[in-house]
C-alpha cells in the first residue's frame, strides 16, 4: 500500500523513463538527501567519519565501478585492488608534481590514468572470458602491487608508504590530519552523488544496453551491430575510472597514508567483489547495499559480540568470515541479484498490501 501508484499517470515517454518515476521513491530520496546534507555534517565526529561513513562511501564508489564491469557487462575482474592502487599512487604523483592543482581535478585525472591502465589489462577480454579472464585480471593485481613497491619513482624515492599532503578545496581543508570530519564527509559525498548520477544515466542509455547485450549473449549482440571491442574496452575504462577515483579518495580522504601491499592487496579485490554479489549484480542500488553491508557489518558485529557479549575479538573476526561466506553462498543459490532484488520484491509486496496474491 505504501508504494501504490494509483493516480500517478505518465503523460509522455520522458516522464515514464525518469530516474525515479514513483512519487514515493522521490519522497524517500528527499529524506535521505536532507539527512545526508542537512543533519549529518553537523553531528559527525571523527569516529563516525573514519569508521563508518567514509568506508561506506568509498567502497560504494568502488563497488559501483566494479558492478559496471561485472554486473552490467559480464566481464569478471579480480584486479580491483590493483586498480585502486593505480588511482591512489597516480593522484599522489599528480598532487606532489603540481602542488597548486585543485584536488578535485587531481583525483579526476587519477581516474583517467586508471582508466588507461584498465583498458590495457582489458585487452585480453577480446579473446578470453570467464575463468581465464579472471586469471588475467588477477595477474594485473599482483603485477601492479609489485610495481608500486619496487619502482621508487612512484613513491618519490622515499619510503614506499605514501602520505597525502594537506589540500584545500575552495578554501576548506579536506585532506590531511587537520581536516575536519564534516569537510571530508561532504567532499566524498559530492563525488559519490555526482558520479552515481552519471552511472545511472549510463546504464539506462544506449551504452548500458550495449553492455548488457554483451553480458547476456555476446555473439547475438555482435550480429545486432554492437562492436565487442569498443563495448568491452569502454566497460573496462569506465569501471577502472570509478575504481581509480575510489582509490584516490581512500588515500587522500579516508586513510591519509597507504602502502600498496597492505591497503590494496588481493583481499580488497575480493572484498569489493563480495559486496556487489551480496548487494546485487547489475544494479546501482546493489553497489550501495553491498558496500553498506560489507563496511558496516564488521562494526556491528564488533559492538554486539565484543562490547556487549564480551567475546574475544579473534573469535568475532572468525564469525564475520563465516557470516560473509554463508551469505555469498545463500545469495548465489537463492537470490543471485542480491539485496537490491530483495528490496524490489519488498516494494512489489507493499504495492498490494494488505491484499494476498
Amino acid at each position: 500500500m505504501l508504494y501504490r501508484e494509483t493516480g500517478q499517470f505518465k503523460r509522455n515517454y520522458a516522464a515514464d523513463q525518469q530516474l525515479f518515476p514513483i512519487f514515493q521513491d522521490k519522497i524517500l530520496l528527499a529524506i535521505i538527501v536532507t539527512v545526508a546534507v542537512g543533519v549529518i555534517p553537523f553531528i559527525i565526529n571523527d569516529y563516525w567519519s573514519k569508521a563508518i561513513l567514509l568506508p561506506f562511501m568509498v567502497y560504494a564508489f568502488v563497488a559501483l565501478g566494479l558492478n559496471i564491469l561485472v554486473g552490467y557487462c559480464g566481464q569478471i575482474s579480480l584486479g580491483t585492488g590493483g586498480f585502486m592502487a593505480v588511482g591512489a599512487y597516480s593522484s599522489y604523483k599528480i598532487v606532489t608534481a603540481f602542488p597548486e592543482m585543485n584536488l578535485i581535478l587531481a583525483i579526476v585525472l587519477s581516474g583517467g590514468c586508471t582508466a588507461a591502465v584498465g583498458v590495457l589489462f582489458g585487452l585480453p577480454s577480446l579473446r578470453i572470458k570467464g575463468f581465464y579472464l579472471a586469471v588475467a585480471t588477477l595477474a594485473a593485481q599482483f603485477f601492479l602491487i609489485w610495481m608500486f613497491n619496487k619502482v621508487p619513482w612512484f613513491y618519490n624515492y622515499e619510503m614506499s608508504q605514501i602520505t597525502a599532503p594537506p589540500r584545500e578545496v575552495f578554501g576548506v581543508l579536506v585532506s590531511g590530519p587537520q581536516a575536519s570530519p564534516a569537510a571530508q564527509y561532504l567532499f566524498v559525498l559530492g563525488f559519490l552523488a555526482f558520479f552515481t548520477w552519471i552511472a545511472l544515466n549510463l546504464v539506462r542509455g544506449r551504452v548500458g544496453r550495449a553492455w548488457m547485450s554483451i553480458r547476456d549473449m555476446d555473439i547475438a549482440a555482435e550480429l545486432l551491430g554492437i562492436k565487442p571491442l569498443k563495448t568491452k574496452l569502454l566497460a573496462f575504462a569506465v569501471s577502472s575510472f570509478y575504481i581509480g577515483i575510489g582509490g584516490a579518495l581512500i588515500f587522500h580522504i579516508w586513510l591519509g597514508t597507504v602502502e600498496a601491499t597492505e591497503a590494496f592487496d588481493i583481499l580488497q579485490s575480493f572484498f569489493v567483489l563480495f559486496a556487489i554479489i551480496i548487494g546485487g549484480l547489475g544494479s546501482v542500488l546493489g553497489a550501495y547495499l553491498g558496500a553498506a553491508f560489507m563496511a558496516l557489518m564488521p562494526v556491528g558485529l564488533k559492538v554486539v559480540l565484543v562490547d556487549w557479549i564480551g567475546m574475544v575479538p579473534v573469535t568475532a573476526k572468525h564469525i564475520e568470515f563465516i557470516l560473509v561466506g554463508s551469505l555469498i553462498i545463500f545469495f548465489l543459490i537463492k537470490e543471485p541479484h542480491g539485496l537490491a532484488r530483495m528490496w524490489q520484491i519488498t516494494k512489489e509486496k507493499l504495492r498490494l498490501w494488505p491484499f494476498p496474491y
